[in-house]
């Protein structure tokens, strides 16, 4: 999506794709970071010797680290509102994760405008359905309404 929209149409675009981000590769640096960050040092995700032992052959990214790539994703997918002043993460409605991504599979964020609702004058709740789709699977890693607050002029 290239050409930016008034806020007040949003409600009209709902079920519209928005696009799709490039690929990024999931590596064990990026995974062994991550639990660092969260402190979840669970082998499943840092050693990939026990990890080659379990029924995913080898390590996996954690679940919340893929959730975590959403902002990113949706960087390269984004929806251009017209005076859009800042967008911050409000939450999410639904997470699930389908299947796990195991190191070093790449993954992409798909974005669907699933809700927009003006709560405030210039602020829109934006919620977005973001499917991480795995490079050459079938079934996504995970789905997820990501909700945004959108400041507009």
């Amino acid at each position: 999506m290239t050409a930016t929209v008034p806020a007040s149409q949003l409600p009209t675009m709902v079920g519209t794709e928005l696009g799709v981000s490039d690929w990024l590769l999931i590596d064990q640096e990026r995974v062994n970071a991550f639990a660092d960050a969260t402190l979840d040092h669970q082998f499943i995700h840092i050693d990939p010797e026990r990890g080659a032992m379990t029924p995913f052959g080898g390590t996996i990214a954690h679940g919340f680290l893929t959730l975590s790539l959403l902002p990113h994703f949706l960087d390269s997918a984004s929806l251009p509102v017209d005076g859009l002043l800042m967008a911050i993460n409000y939450g999410t409605d639904k997470v699930r994760f389908l299947q796990p991504v195991k190191v070093g599979q790449r993954v992409r964020g798909r974005a669907v405008l699933s809700g927009a609702e003006e709560k405030r004058p210039g602020q829109w709740l934006v919620n977005q359905t973001v499917t991480v789709e795995i490079e050459g699977e079938d079934k996504p890693a995970m789905v997820a309404e990501f909700l945004m607050l959108f400041f507009v002029q």
